[in-house]
């Protein structure tokens, strides 16, 4: 199923003067601020957000799955359905994709149909976090820190097989995530763990096209529940140090200890260079990938404020990779993505909104009450006005979910490839 233009500029007829209403009474008052909307709406237009491979059909827990029917069978039907995403909401123009789960049959076909979407491949994701069918050795006692030197090496031969699956698309990044870790005292050495997690970081690393870049993904605990072995940012941040200039900290919203501090985080990566993408999902009390911005919309604004100011003051950081990294068990999965790019596309919109130079001058002056009512007030602000106007500046749809029910795509979905279709991976 594709969507073409001229079917959603039909639906936004009749919300088109509201639309105008909206965005020109929200114009006007931010002009009163000193504030113009057309650089806000560029820059909108412009944020690119790559979908997961995985989050296009249902996902699950270790309890149990709930399918959800006209799920993508194979990779080419997922290409599909984040071209839906993308003629929607004309910011999800790159795929990301997870090897073993998505290996290309016919990677010229597979280009194609992403082209034919608008789509470009973007970080390409390794798994050894599970054991494959045919894989001569087991992770269950670790792949890159494992002690065993032939499981080792074989979680280095699959990332080097992931690189050259991605540079086959276009790919230009490798993120790598370790479920590596303890779930008892003394299971394993702690140092002895980090040093062969190291060494095999620096093989990939160096087995890297020379313009591609690593990202480094941390979590705290799951599957492991005493350790893990990239357990932090500064670890990651470490690891990244050692690999060399090409390689970064990806930070996931999920990835974090209860009341972190992401944004402090993210400033202090960005400031040192070493921020390298930014994995979006929500949660309320663990790794939980929920809708983004459906838990904690005021710290996903908050951090969206340093990433703003790093992006404009941290010469010396790299473009970030943005990506979803999410896993739903009970929505439509393509409802739910649509739902968390337009919360990435608000929250980015009111940081956007900051007077980065008045927030300095009252941090200057210690005014801790006008530095809080800046921030709040742009936070404060309905800025879908903007992200629509965005939208339509592309030829997107002005309410993204209103049009993915009006044109009965699940439905579609469901008439092309059934209802028992099951997506790869998750």
């Amino acid at each position: 199923m594709q969507l073409n233009k001229d079917q959603i500029r039909a639906l936004d007829q009749r919300q088109l003067d509201r639309h105008h209403h909206n965005f020109t009474h929200l114009s006007d008052r931010l002009a009163e601020q000193g504030i113009g909307t057309d650089r806000i709406v560029d820059d909108l237009a412009a944020f690119q957000v790559a979908v997961p491979s995985w989050a296009l059909g249902a996902g699950g827990t270790r309890f149990g799955r709930f399918s959800f029917h006209g799920e993508p069978g194979n990779l080419e039907q997922k290409i599909d359905d984040v071209g839906i995403l993308h003629a929607l909401t004309q910011t999800a123009g790159a795929i990301s994709l997870h090897i073993p789960w998505d290996t290309p049959t016919d990677y010229a076909a597979v280009r194609e149909r992403a082209e034919l979407h608008g789509l470009t491949f973007d970080a390409i994701n390794s798994n050894t976090f599970q054991d494959q069918p045919d894989a001569e050795f087991s992770y269950k006692h670790g792949s890159l820190s494992a002690t065993a030197e032939k499981s080792r090496r074989q979680a280095i031969e699959h990332n080097l097989e992931v690189i050259d699956i991605g540079a086959k698309l276009g790919s230009k990044s490798l993120t790598v995530w370790l479920a590596d870790g303890t779930n008892f005292p003394g299971q394993r050495n702690f140092q002895r763990s980090l040093l062969q997690t190291e060494d095999s970081l620096k093989q990939i690393y160096a087995g890297m096209p020379k313009d591609w870049k690593l990202f480094i993904e941390y979590k705290p605990y799951e599957p492991n529940f005493y350790s893990t072995v990239i357990q932090d940012w500064g670890t990651s941040f470490m690891l990244a140090n050692a690999c060399g200039d090409r390689a970064f900290t990806l930070v996931d919203l999920g990835h974090h200890l209860p009341n972190s501090n992401i944004e402090q985080i993210v400033s202090t990566l960005m400031l040192k260079g070493k921020l390298g993408g930014f994995h979006f999902n929500d949660s309320k009390y663990g790794d939980d990938d929920l809708t983004v911005g459906s838990i904690k919309p005021y710290a996903l604004f908050l951090i969206f404020n340093e990433l703003v100011y790093g992006m404009r003051n941290n010469p010396q950081n790299p473009d970030l990779a943005w990506m979803i990294d999410a896993s739903h068990n009970i929505k439509d999965p393509l409802e739910d993505l649509i739902q968390s790019l337009e919360a990435i596309q608000e929250a980015y919109a009111k940081a956007l909104l900051i007077d980065q130079d008045k927030l300095a001058a009252a941090q200057r002056d210690h005014d801790v009450v006008l530095a809080q009512e800046i921030l709040q007030d742009a936070y404060r602000t309905d800025v879908r006005p903007l992200v629509q106007r965005a939208r339509l500046s592309r030829g997107g749809a002005l309410d993204p979910l209103r049009a993915y029910r009006s044109l009965g795509v699940r439905e579609e979905l469901i008439r092309e490839r059934g209802k028992h279709t099951v997506a790869t991976g998750l």
